[in-house]
């Protein structure tokens, strides 16, 4: 299968990669309003260390995005999420840990929100989603 692609929601990722990631399904990154996948094996690769360095269960609010639900959403219309992009749930984590991981795992991209924490592997940048974020990641 080609790296870095759209797939079918009813394709299944080949047995080999989903081995490299056993913590996360096809399900959980998939688009939640069509099921469409975008296959990137480096972005799971790099996922699973993360949550590995974490050592904590990752809640992943948002993954893959097909452009409808980006832009029902208000998502940028160049999002990292129109690929492959992450956002993980905050709960029961430490953020400065959670960051950590993500960072040594090879992110470049990260959001720093309120309840969750984007993370991608765009262009190296960072933003917060508002001010009350801004104040609970500063710390870190």
């Amino acid at each position: 299968m080609e790296a870095n692609t759209h797939i079918h929601a009813s394709d299944n990722v080949p047995l080999q990669d989903r081995d490299s990631w056993p913590n996360f399904s096809q399900a959980e990154m998939a688009c939640r309003h069509c099921g469409e996948v975008y296959y990137w094996p480096e972005f799971m690769r790099r996922l699973q260390k993360a949550r590995r360095l974490a050592a904590k269960p990752f809640h992943i609010h948002s993954a893959h995005r097909c452009a409808l639900h980006n832009a029902r959403i208000g998502g940028a219309p160049l999002s990292q999420h129109l690929k492959l992009a992450a956002d993980i749930g905050l709960s029961g984590h430490n953020p400065r840990i959670l960051y950590q991981a993500c960072r040594t795992a090879g992110f470049t991209g990260f959001g720093f929100y309120q309840t969750f924490l984007h993370i991608d592997l765009g262009p190296r940048r960072s933003w917060y989603g508002n001010k009350k974020a801004k104040q609970l990641w500063q710390i870190y």
